[in-house]
C-alpha cells in the first residue's frame, strides 16, 4: 500500500511539474497561435499554425543582461503578435515596418520610411491593381493606397499586413503600443488548408467540435507539408 502511494505521489508531483513548467514557458517563453485571416498572404496562410517567441522583446535589467540573454529591441521587418489596440481580448499578427520617430508615408501603394522608398517587393502582396487617390472624404478606407506622413510616435510601433490591399492594420487604427506585443513569430510549425470558404474556426463548443471533426478526417490530405517548419520571415 505505502508502494502505490509512493508511486502515485512521484506521479501526481511529476504532473504538476510538466503543468507548472508548461505555464511558465507559455507565459514567458514561447506560445502558439492560429493564422485566421488573409491579411499576412502569401507569406502567412489562414490555418497556419505558427509559434511565436515571447522572451525575444523581454525587459532587461542592465547591460550585461542584453549581451547573455538571447533578447533585442523590435526591428523593422520583424512579423509580431500583439494585442489590438481597440479589442486587446483579440491577437492581431502584423509586420513592423516602422520604428518610434520614424516618418511613414504610402504614394500611390509604395511604402516611404523617412522619405526613402522601402523595397519590399520580397514579402508584400496585392490583390487589387486599382490605386485609391487621396479623398478630402473622412473615410479611412482612402488611407489604404495614400497615407501620411505620419511620425511613429516614441513607444509605439506602426505595423502593416504584407497583403497589402487586404490587412487592417496601423494605416486605419494606428500605431500599436509597446505594451500590447506578445512576441515574435519564428517558426510554423504546422499548417491546415480549410479549404476555400470554409470557416478555420466555429462559434461555441459545437464549432469546435465541427473542427476538430473536419481536421481528424482531412489531417492528411488537408496538410500542407511543404509549410512544415518554414521558418518566419
Amino acid at each position: 500500500m505505502q508502494t502505490e502511494k509512493s508511486v502515485f505521489r512521484e506521479y501526481l508531483e511529476a504532473l504538476l511539474i510538466a503543468v507548472v513548467f508548461a505555464t511558465f514557458a507559455r507565459t514567458f517563453i514561447v506560445q502558439a497561435f492560429k493564422i485566421p485571416s488573409g491579411s499576412m498572404e502569401q507569406n502567412l496562410l489562414i490555418g497556419d499554425h505558427i509559434l511565436v517567441n515571447k522572451f525575444v522583446y523581454g525587459p532587461t535589467m542592465s547591460p550585461l543582461e542584453s549581451h547573455l540573454l538571447p533578447v533585442r529591441p523590435v526591428r523593422r521587418g520583424d512579423v509580431v503578435v500583439f494585442k489590438f489596440p481597440k479589442d486587446p481580448e483579440r491577437d492581431f499578427i502584423k509586420r513592423c515596418v516602422g520604428l518610434p520617430g520614424d516618418t511613414v508615408e504610402i504614394l500611390d501603394k509604395r511604402l516611404f520610411l523617412n522619405g526613402r522608398l522601402v523595397h519590399d517587393e520580397g514579402y508584400t502582396y496585392h490583390t487589387d491593381d486599382r490605386v485609391l487617390p487621396r479623398s478630402p472624404l473622412a473615410s479611412d478606407f482612402y488611407n489604404r493606397d495614400n497615407f501620411g506622413p505620419r511620425m511613429v510616435p516614441a513607444g509605439h510601433y506602426f505595423c502593416m499586413g504584407d497583403n497589402r490591399d487586404n490587412s487592417n492594420d496601423s494605416r486605419f487604427w494606428g500605431e500599436v503600443p509597446e505594451a500590447n506585443l506578445k512576441g515574435r513569430a519564428f517558426m510554423i510549425y504546422w499548417s491546415f488548408d480549410t479549404g476555400e470558404g470554409e470557416s478555420p474556426d466555429g462559434p461555441g463548443l459545437s464549432g469546435k467540435l465541427r473542427q476538430l471533426g473536419q481536421v481528424g478526417l482531412k489531417f492528411f490530405a488537408r496538410t500542407r507539408w511543404a509549410r512544415t517548419l518554414r521558418i518566419v520571415r
